[in-house]
């Protein structure tokens, strides 16, 4: 989940790119849109673009005009927003990795991550002055974390107080959930212990506080 500001895979020799405007581009939890951005330059782009123009043409695949406006009033503070949800997650990412209760830690911004290296190369903002200012490594707004089994995970979920229990991400608020009770059981992924955490723009000290207050609570509850 690295929105544009931070990331640009077609920059990167990517064909074709997909946005989920319902989550950091709107970044208000209130767009349902969808975009695709087709490269000008590779071959197999400039293809695939002009057959989503006939698409388009033909089937009338677009957006509603309130999606569409919705989601430009969210690109105005794109990079405003991000910036902010990045800070606060490599703190919080920090945080869970030194914490006594959680057994790991998923965020490129930790140097433990086994592509922390690939994400500093390819997650950065780009320099807005010419002032010996140098491009700054931002890893996204998104993290994940375990315990140690699945009714603790239930638990910490359901002990946080500032942040919301919900599926979306991208949002002004954090959401934390817990991924494998709402796969399907034939294709479960997710191991039974992880929380997914989307980082808003809730001061940090008290969104640090809320996690290390539930898993207080689900650990004794646990044990």
């Amino acid at each position: 989940w690295a929105p544009p500001c931070i990331t640009q895979p077609l920059l990167l020799g990517a064909d074709a790119v997909l946005h989920s405007g319902t989550k950091y581009l709107g970044g208000h939890s209130d767009v349902l849109l969808g975009i695709v951005s087709c490269s000008t330059n590779t071959a197999t782009g400039q293809w695939l673009s002009e057959r989503l123009k006939i698409i388009q043409t033909s089937v009338g695949a677009v957006a509603s005009p309130l999606d569409c406006w919705l989601t430009l009033r969210g690109l105005r503070t794109l990079h405003l927003r991000v910036e902010r949800q990045c800070q606060t997650a490599l703190e919080l990412a920090k945080f869970l990795h030194a914490h006594e209760n959680v057994t790991k830690c998923h965020y490129p911004g930790l140097e433990s991550h086994p592509q922390h290296d690939i994400a500093k190369q390819q997650m950065f903002a780009k320099a807005t002055s010419s002032a010996n200012e140098n491009n700054k490594n931002m890893f996204g707004g998104m993290l994940s974390f375990e315990v140690e089994s699945e009714a603790m995970a239930m638990a910490v979920a359901g002990a946080v107080r500032i942040i919301r229990r919900a599926t979306s991400l991208g949002g002004t608020e954090s959401l934390i959930e817990h991924r494998a009770s709402i796969e399907p059981p034939e294709r479960r992924t997710s191991p039974p212990g992880l929380l997914r955490l989307s980082v808003g723009l809730e001061d940090v000290d008290d969104l640090r506080n809320d996690l290390d207050a539930a898993l207080k609570i689900a650990s004794k509850i646990c044990h």
